[in-house]
Order: C-alpha cells, then structure tokens, then sequence
C-alpha cells in the first residue's frame, strides 16, 4: 500500500502508525479513524472507534460528520484486493480536510501491532451496555417468565425502547413503544402505579439494559427489568411476536411525572459529570477550538416543530445506541438539548459514563427554537453533469435495443430491491470498475438514486472508466415514480454484490436460531474484549 502521491501543490498524504493512533485515543485527544468499506466488510472486523464512512458516500457525509477540517483523520480499508483509503484520502484533501492521514499497514497492520478487532456495528454502545449490565447488575427476566406473566394477567406493563419503526416491525404481545430517552419521561403515565412491574425490551440486549438501567438511576419506585436478550430471547424461546402494532406511550405528561422525571434526570447527569451551558454561551463554547456536535434529542416530531438553530435531531435513546455513527471524531465534545432537561440530562449521563465531554442546555423560551422542519447536511456541489428526464430515458427503454442504454442504480440495496426502474443494475458507487465488468457495455449510461444526489457525484468517477455518454436521472428514482412510470422488485441485476449494508442478527423476522445465538454469544464477550482494547475510559457511574 503506497501513499497518494501528491504535487508540489498537493503533498503526498502522511501515513500514521496504529500506536500513534492508540496513543491520541489514549491521550483523549480528537481523531476520526474511518473505515472507507461498505458496512459489511467494516462490520467484519474493525478497531473499537472506527467509523463506518464508505468512499461511495463520503462527498455527501464528511463535512457534517466531521465539522472541523483540522481534525487529524486516519484512513484504511481494503476490500477485494483494493485498497480505497488512497482514494479517500484524496476526496478529503479536495473538501478541504488539512490533518489527513492513512493508517499504517490498513487494518492488517493495526492487527499486526496489537489492536483488538471488534464485529458488528455501533459496538463502542454494546460493550458499554455489557460493562452497565455487569456492574450495576441490572435486573432481566426470561422470555418464558414474560410470557408467563402476561398469560396470568400479572400487574406488568412492557416498554419497546427501540425506534418505532423496529418496534412495527416485530413486538413483544401488549409492548408500547417508548423509544429510549422517552422512558424516564414518559414510564410513569403508562405505570402510575408504583406497584406495577416495568419491563424494558430491545430486539437484542444494549438498549433493553441501558433502557431499564434508566429508570432505576432515575428514581422510578416500581420493579424494573430488561427483558432478558429481547426479541432474540423471545424467539429463541419458540414464543409468537406481534408485527404491525402501533401502541405508543401518551404525548401529555402530568405536571407531578413531570417534575419527578426532571429531578431523576437531573441527578444522574451531574452524578455522571455532565455540565451545563446557558443558551446565549452557546457561541463561546463553539467558538473553543474544539469539534462539537449539537444534538436535539427529542422525537423527529418535535424537532420538526421547532428547535434550536444549529442542531440536528438525534434521539436521545438511538443517540447513546449510534455513537459511532453521529459523534465519530472520538474527543470530541457533544451538547444536547430538548425543552425541559429531562432527555437531554438522562441522554447525556450515559454518553459521560461513555467518556465524552458532554453539556446539557439548560430550557430555553420556546420561541427561542425558530428552525423548524428537517436539517438537510451540508454537502459540496458535484461536478455539472447532464440531466435526462423520466419520460425521455422511458421511450428509451422501450424503443432502443438493449445495448444503446445502461441504467446504474446507486441506491441503497434494500432500496433497490425495494423498487427500481425496470432493467436497472445496482451498483455500489466505489466498485464500479468492477461493476461495470458484468454490466454489458452500452452507448449511454443513465444514472440514478433516490433524488439523483449521490447519481452526480457517481457520474464523475463513471466518465473517468468510459467513452460512452454518461447522463443523470432527473429527480432520481423519485422523480420515475412521481412521473407515474413502472418499476420492479427483487434481486433482479446486480451488478456487485450487497455488501453496502450489514444484515443484523436481530432485525427482521426471518433469522436462523443459529445466528441469533452466536449474536447473543458475541454480546457476552465484549467485556473481555474492552479489557483486552484498553482505550474506552467508559466508567459506569
């Protein structure tokens, strides 16, 4: 693996050694070490706080996911044969990132030297929900003594901690869907009595644990459990789930539930060491030379509805879930914010005892939160491609023969097998050399993704590798659709394997026992291997 070679004009990239990484993560200094692979091969085997950025995407996610462009970045990632850190490196350098690194020896020399490897993805939250487990001893219960109590009618109420989205999509019988940072706020309308027992379920066990491990920091008088190894235990065990359910917890909180979920939050945080930062210090603490993310961490509803300028929404419960993915730059400071302190303080808490520097807004005038709507992330702008529009790649399809147009579809894959334009071919936009080997060779190419987006930025690489005219899909595969054109489903052209998104052993309903087990075997084991990393500095308060 060679360096890119630069010119007087753009020097080589640098490349930094695995111990000079681990030192800066030792030293508790900033670094984004990145994984340029698609999130399967990085789901294989990756250093505790890599960062999944595939090359195909980073143009749209590297500025919003790391702010500062001094940040000292560490590349690697070899798929088949093919190291893409170079190329990454150099995408980087043109966004105009300053402290760009490529790891010395990739992933093979981090091995090499020492560093532990962890599987799965969002792991850095695992292993802490493990080391929570663990020390505190949060209670759990067995599928079969749940099932057991809700056959007999018991005085128990179960809570899905989940997003509602996964909770839709497989439930256990009679759950409501209280995602994560909603828990302390909102358990007690559902249990007011202090006598009736709360159980917290996830499809695995992190947010299960983490979840009930909540409302016991916080004070909740009634008996609390994790349903022990969620939808995976339930399953394992031969029980039925539900799918489709719909049951959330009530948007309205009582001024007294209230007021006990504040103080419980509270207490927790300051006991973690989070700080707390007024409104209008906000620029200050920007201002300090430091990366800071800005997190809103209530529903996407209310964050829709009004929050504060310059943050983004990232629930409180999936926020703890993802660190790896919404703070990679390890060091960094975080600040949250809601309306009335109760996520925000409850979120915060288990990011310090993750070992961030975390501050919590202190409540704000509601008029205060004049953004409303979605934030859409910075990005730059593609190189000028042209644009063909739906009706016009349609007449086409039908009219030409099959070798005069070629359309590349760059969604997602579950996207693509979802619905897309008939005779399209996936292809995973970092891989299109090879793509383009079982794609059989056309006049034109037309390319697509959802809004067209990623379709420009795919267009550039594409006329590098090609002679032939290379257009854009109008609007994407969006605007096909919206035009009222057929699509279809299923695996039907791909050009590259589906390599850009890990299958979870604990998503969907069509799991093999076996997976799931070894899941929940890897999840037992993580303690170990954090012990074995060293560089957490998680502290369970």
């Amino acid at each position: 693996m060679g360096p890119f070679q630069g010119t007087p004009m753009t020097p080589a990239i640098p490349f930094i050694t695995p111990a000079a990484v681990r030192q800066i993560l030792l030293d508790r200094q900033e670094i984004a070490l990145i994984d340029v692979r698609e999130e399967d091969p990085y789901a294989q085997s990756h250093p505790l706080w890599a960062a999944n950025f595939p090359l195909s995407k980073l143009e749209l996610e590297a500025w919003s996911r790391i702010p500062r462009r001094d940040t000292v970045i560490a590349i690697y990632g070899e798929h088949d044969g093919i190291d893409l850190a170079p190329r990454a490196a150099k995408v980087l350098r043109e966004l105009g990132y300053t402290n760009v690194h490529l790891l010395e020896g990739g992933l093979a020399g981090w091995i090499a030297a020492g560093g532990e490897t962890f599987r799965d993805v969002n792991v850095p939250s695992k292993a802490f929900g493990e080391l929570v487990e663990s020390m505190r001893h949060t209670p759990s219960l067995p599928a079969q003594e749940v099932q057991a109590l809700l056959d007999a009618h018991a005085d128990v109420v179960v809570v899905d901690a989940r997003r509602f989205d996964e909770y839709q999509t497989m439930s256990i019988p009679t759950a409501v869907s209280v995602p994560g940072a909603e828990l302390v706020l909102r358990v007690r309308e559902l249990a007011p009595d202090p006598n009736t027992r709360v159980i917290v379920n996830c499809a695995g066990r992190t947010r299960s644990i983490v979840g009930a491990q909540s409302l016991i920091n916080a004070g909740l008088p009634n008996p609390v459990a994790a349903l022990r190894n969620g939808t995976i235990g339930w399953k394992l065990a031969g029980q039925a789930l539900d799918h489709g359910a719909s049951r959330r917890a009530p948007v309205a909180v009582s001024g007294t539930n209230l007021a006990l979920a504040r103080k419980g939050a509270r207490e927790i945080a300051v006991k973690a060491g989070v700080r707390r930062v007024a409104h209008e210090a906000l620029p200050s603490l920007r201002a300090s030379g430091r990366t800071v993310y800005q997190f809103d961490v209530r529903t996407p509803e209310e964050f829709v509805a009004g929050h504060l300028p310059g943050f983004v929404n990232a629930p409180g419960g999936q926020l703890v879930q993802e660190t790896d993915h919404n703070a990679p730059v390890r060091g960094a400071r975080i600040v949250l914010a809601d309306d009335d302190g109760t996520r925000a303080d409850m979120s915060a808490s288990w990011l310090a005892q993750m070992g961030w520097d975390v501050w919590v807004v202190d409540p704000v005038d509601s008029n205060l939160r004049s953004e409303t709507g979605i934030t859409h992330p910075q990005i730059p702008v593609a190189e000028t491609v042209a644009m063909v529009k739906p009706h016009t790649l349609a007449s086409w399809l039908k009219d030409g023969k099959e070798e005069d147009t070629a359309v590349l579809d760059f969604n997602a894959s579950a996207t693509y097998v979802r619905r897309h334009i008939p005779g399209a071919w996936f292809v995973i936009r970092a891989q299109m050399e090879k793509a383009l080997q079982a794609i059989p060779p056309a006049k034109r190419y037309v390319l697509t993704c959802d809004a067209s987006q990623l379709a420009c930025f795919a267009a550039s690489d594409l006329k590098r590798l090609t002679q032939a005219e290379v257009l854009v899909l109008e609007g994407g595969t969006r605007g096909w659709v919206d035009a009222d054109l057929p699509t279809e489903e299923g695996e039907t052209r791909l050009a590259v394997p589906r390599t850009d998104r890990y299958r979870r052993p604990y998503e969907g309903t069509d799991n093999a026992a076996e997976a799931m087990q070894a899941y929940l075997d890897w999840e037992f084991g993580l303690i170990a291997q954090l012990e074995r990393d060293g560089t957490h500095f998680f502290k369970v308060a």
